[in-house]
């Protein structure tokens, strides 16, 4: 049970941030002893892979701050960010059994070279539901604040990640309280994002049906008011 809330935060927190959770992982698994990996996940310790996966934080850490630069950077992290959540669920929860997610009628764990793939999946799913709902709420943010909310978003969405992936692997306990809370905002946000989108169109198209309007009526103003002149070239319509 532990072993899923873990590898259910890390997931979750991946979805935020694909660097943050992968980071806590290795630095924890590499200096303590709080998250024991197996032997198909070692490799997330390695100081080559946490060197690497330092180097991508810092560039995620600032396009992430960036208006318009954001939205560019979700789409590429569209990929990564699942990806990141399949590895770090599997990994956290590597002793995990497919019947914690699937059910008991699944039997015992199955697994392939070591890798439990229904943590994966579930951790890829986990992940892409925060992701899409993370970049849905971007754009809504950026328009109504002008961008100056952009950063300020990323640094909360950083610090949820990170708080996330520490409670995950500290006190997995707590992420019972704090996945559903994750929940409720990531259903906020694509609502959100869906109902300002909604309001845009609406206002785009009453601004074009105003201007048709409008054209229409001068059209016929001046087809009212101008007419030929009559024979011996008297203008026959209301002087000018």
């Amino acid at each position: 049970m532990l072993a899923s809330l873990t590898g259910l935060g890390l997931a979750s927190a991946a979805g935020l941030n694909a660097y943050i959770p992968l980071l806590v992982v290795g630095l924890l698994a590499r200096y303590t002893d709080f998250i024991p990996l197996s032997p198909t996940w070692t490799w997330l310790e390695h100081p080559a892979t946490l060197v690497t996966i330092g180097v991508l934080l810092v560039v995620e850490l600032v396009a992430d701050k960036v208006p318009a630069v954001d939205s560019i950077n979700d789409v590429v992290q569209t990929v990564i960010r699942p990806t990141s959540g399949g590895i770090t669920f599997g990994a956290g929860a590597s002793t995990i059994a497919l019947s914690e997610i699937t059910g008991e009628a699944s039997g015992a764990a199955v697994t392939s070279n070591g890798i439990a793939w229904g943590a994966v999946i579930a951790g890829v799913v986990i992940a892409f539901f925060f992701h899409v709902a993370k970049a849905l709420a971007r754009p809504v943010i950026n328009t109504l604040t002008l961008g100056v909310g952009a950063p300020v978003a990323s640094v909360l969405e950083d610090l949820a990640s990170v708080v996330t992936a520490l409670l995950a692997v500290l006190l997995p306990l707590l992420i019972i309280i704090v996945f559903p809370l994750l929940i409720v905002f990531g259903v906020w946000a694509v609502r959100k994002a869906r109902r300002t989108r909604a309001e845009r169109r609406a206002r785009r198209e009453a601004e074009t049906n105003g201007r048709v309007l409008g054209q229409q009526f001068r059209q016929g103003r001046d087809s009212g008011t101008r007419r030929d002149p009559g024979p011996g070239g008297t203008w026959n319509g209301p002087t000018p």
